[in-house]
């Protein structure tokens, strides 16, 4: 989809950028658009704008150093392009309800907890399980170290010292289509790899019987290597027969991927489906019947 790949463009930007200053003037020129339609593409897609976008990114940085590391609030506060110290901190308390300080005292003395009591169970993600062809060779668990905003990520990886494309697990959830009939339903997220073979977000929409009647896995956008957090959404209609909404993120072969942020909305026919199942995607005459052709 053209507007996706203006705001992957835009966020990949972003990202390699949050330490340095921003301007939103260069922004359109990277992602080829005016500054204009690239800020209702990216509100469009993201649900936000460009510049809460760049503040709430910066504010999850912050976040994790103040978890993390020792280093002064003065210096996160500039380090993170904010112009004072005050103006971080009543940033900062917005999003996350205490200040700078507080904040670090309250994680750090809980990290330490969920330390001393993870000893080696495996932790349970509410909401969310661990499916696919191999399960057994993969792990799924909240990530606090690694997230796009808020508190945590959720990240799948592989065990297994050389998984092929032949084994695949999803993090993965579902829920009743009843509130979504009859119409067209758009899920958003934000990944980031390292060393993937393959992966992707995915959605289905299946009927009381159990079969998939809409369905989309990215399969020919797939996310590979490594790669900065971004933003990716599939976009399928739920047919009035639709009985139950399936989505997840799909690693296949080896490597990591964390997700966070997901969203669900209702969008218009403007949105063009990305539904795999649709007509569309086949061809218009069989071919190659008498197999003459290699």
């Amino acid at each position: 989809m053209e507007y996706s790949q203006a705001t992957q463009r835009t966020i990949a930007y972003i990202e390699e950028q949050l330490m340095e200053e921003i301007s939103l003037e260069r922004l359109p020129n990277n992602a080829g658009y005016s500054k204009f339609h690239l800020s209702r593409i990216f509100k469009q897609e993201t649900g936000i704008t460009i510049g809460e976008y760049i503040r709430i990114r910066r504010l999850a940085m912050a976040a994790s150093y103040l978890m993390y590391s020792n280093v002064s609030i003065l210096t996160i506060a500039f380090t993170l392009q904010f112009q004072s110290q005050e103006a971080f901190t009543r940033a900062f308390k917005e999003v996350y309800a205490l200040p700078p300080g507080k904040y670090r005292k309250l994680m750090q003395s809980l990290n330490m907890l969920e330390e001393e009591n993870y000893m080696e169970t495996v932790e349970q993600v509410k909401g969310w399980m661990l499916s696919g062809a191999n399960p057994e060779l993969y792990k799924f668990h909240t990530d606090d170290k690694v997230f796009h905003s808020g508190k945590r990520s959720g990240v799948l990886y592989s065990t297994a010292a050389s998984a092929n494309q032949g084994q695949f697990a999803t993090m993965m959830q579902g829920f009743q289509a009843t509130d979504y009939k009859g119409k067209r339903l758009k899920m958003s997220c934000y990944l980031k790899t390292a060393d993937a073979t393959k992966c992707g977000a995915w959605m289905r929409i299946d009927n009381g019987t159990g079969d998939t009647i809409q369905f989309d896995n990215m399969d020919q956008r797939s996310v590979t290597g490594s790669t900065e957090w971004n933003h990716y959404s599939i976009v399928l209609d739920v047919p009035e027969e639709g009985d139950s909404i399936y989505f997840g993120v799909l690693l296949i072969g080896s490597g990591k991927v964390w997700a966070d942020g997901f969203r669900f909305e209702e969008v218009d026919d403007k949105v063009p489906t990305t539904n795999m199942l649709s007509q569309e995607h086949l061809p218009t005459h069989p071919a190659n019947l008498d197999f003459s052709m290699a």
